[in-house]
């Protein structure tokens, strides 16, 4: 799908995600129909998700964590799908410097670090080395709800 000028306000009016089509399609001086219409692209397309979104900070045992990973491969963008997909992982992230991915993970009081690495990484083939970074205070982090 194109993004033009008006699919790029139409996402900036989806940030409040209780807005209604109408009342976006009425600013953007566009239909409702067609509001609907390019949402329901974008999601099939991949690319909006709409979800609500908390405040790790805000919830009782939510602990987010960053996870630098050295990989013995350069197969990073496979490693980096296969990261995405373990229980806890919110983003896994292809990056330049010292790692090779940077993984943000959510834990809480019944899924832990040790129970990550024990029961996901240890799965996962060619990593060469670990580096957890412990997220004490945040700023403008939103993260699905586990």
């Amino acid at each position: 799908m194109k993004i033009d000028e008006n699919t790029i306000a139409l996402i900036k009016h989806l940030r409040d995600g209780r807005k209604s089509f109408k009342k976006i399609a009425d600013e953007l001086s566009l239909s409702e129909a067609t509001v609907r219409n390019r949402v329901n692209k974008l999601v099939q397309e991949g690319v909006l998700d709409i979800c609500g979104l908390v405040d790790p900070e805000a919830m009782p045992d939510m602990k987010p964590m960053i996870i630098g990973v050295k990989l013995k491969t350069t197969d990073m963008f496979k490693k980096g799908e296969e990261f995405s997909k373990l229980k806890g992982v919110v983003s896994a992230n292809v990056v330049t410097g010292r790692y090779d991915l940077m993984l943000l993970v959510i834990f809480n009081k019944a899924y832990d670090l040790p129970e990550f690495y024990t029961e996901q990484i240890s799965r996962v083939k060619d990593v060469h080395s670990l580096e957890t970074f412990v997220i004490y205070k945040s700023f403008n982090l939103k993260v699905p709800c586990l």
